[in-house]
């Protein structure tokens, strides 16, 4: 669930957050997780819990387990601070967006060739979705299967 955390916690870096992107991460995550619908309800308040705290990124970084972790955690960044603006006049990743990013990538510790390689694979990713939760549900649903 530290994936999720820094996810939540790079979605929420500019504070805007729909109930409408909340309810959809919530229900595709929860049956990503979870066969009966028990435990996928469970999950999804757990998933809630998550989306509201606000732990900071030097703490949840240090807990993912591989490299493939970081880079996931890093792509699923990308995505979520790209995916839209607060308004039709600013740019994809606002201010805030682009400082937390940074962050992680800092914290990540990560290559400046492995960064740029993510970075490209999340924009064509991105421009070739229906939408950033099925790519990121897709994009999971992958990593937790190999």
């Amino acid at each position: 669930m530290t994936l999720v955390r820094v996810v939540a916690s790079m979605a929420w870096s500019d504070g805007n957050l729909s109930t409408e992107e909340v309810e959809l991460m919530l229900d595709r995550f929860s049956s990503l997780f979870s066969a009966t619908a028990e435990r996928q309800s469970a999950l999804k308040q757990e998933l809630r819990e998550y989306l509201v705290q606000n732990i900071p990124l030097e703490e949840l970084v240090p807990k993912l387990k591989s490299d493939e972790e970081q880079a996931l955690v890093l792509r699923l960044g990308y995505e979520v601070i790209s995916s839209s603006a607060r308004t039709p006049e600013e740019p994809s990743i606002n201010q805030e967006e682009a400082k937390a990013y940074q962050h992680l990538v800092k914290l990540l510790n990560l290559s400046d060739e492995a960064v740029n390689t993510i970075e490209a694979e999340a924009q064509s990713a991105l421009e070739n979705s229906d939408g950033l939760v099925d790519l990121m549900t897709h994009q999971l649903k992958d990593f937790f299967s190999r």
